[in-house]
């Protein structure tokens, strides 16, 4: 089954390197993902593809306007822009959303429901783009960025990475920091060649064969 990603932006050539990256490309090769992006500009106000305004009651900044948003919603899925969270996951980026944790993009991999992400700038969204069209909001920390697509790129590689097909080596994902393998601890350290590197040597219990030895030292 194929779980498609739409994110909103105003600034699209943010997510074009993206999109060829592993495990995004890789993802995307296997067939179980489609990431599209769309350019909210193409659906601003003519005759100069306007897209944002001065907020009211004053303010610095320019706010990017819901009638603007609700266009390009229904441009790209053909129905009420107020529905199109009936069947699909949508968020919008936002510090004052849900905190994006490991546990988060867990649901959100998991869920039969394709993903939409809202990409504001500046100053954000006219509120009422969340209050009539969106499951939620996200933050990826309590600090400011210029734009969602950051806190975007973010999301989409926490979730896709979880899906079938992004990873060659499927375990590697089951057992890592945050995960229920490891209780919800950060990973254990890891090591590789060369043996010995400044005076620092690797752990002898990782080099003794002994599996259940080396399996109780990494749950420590």
């Amino acid at each position: 089954m194929m779980k498609r990603f739409d994110v909103f932006t105003l600034v699209p050539q943010a997510f074009a390197w993206f999109v060829e990256q592993h495990p995004v490309s890789t993802a995307i090769g296997s067939g179980t993902v489609q990431v599209v992006v769309h350019d909210l500009r193409q659906y601003g106000l003519p005759p100069h593809y306007e897209v944002d305004d001065t907020p009211y009651g004053g303010g610095p900044g320019m706010v990017t306007r819901v009638d603007v948003v609700a266009a390009a919603l229904e441009g790209v899925f053909g129905q009420p822009a107020a529905t199109i969270r009936e069947t699909r996951d949508v968020y919008v980026l936002s510090p004052g959303g849900r905190p994006f944790d490991q546990r988060f993009s867990l649901e959100l991999a998991r869920s039969d429901r394709d993903l939409v992400l809202l990409c504001g700038r500046f100053e954000g969204f006219d509120a009422r783009v969340e209050a009539l069209f969106a499951t939620g909001s996200i933050s990826i920390g309590p600090y400011v960025l210029a734009g969602g697509e950051v806190a975007a790129l973010a999301v989409l590689e926490a979730v896709i990475r979880l899906l079938p097909g992004a990873v060659g080596n499927f375990q590697s994902v089951l057992e890592e920091s945050f995960s229920d393998e490891l209780e919800g601890k950060v990973e254990y350290p890891q090591y590789t060649r060369p043996r010995e590197y400044a005076g620092m040597e690797v752990p002898p219990i990782l080099l003794s064969g002994d599996h259940a030895a080396i399996a109780a030292w990494r749950r420590q």
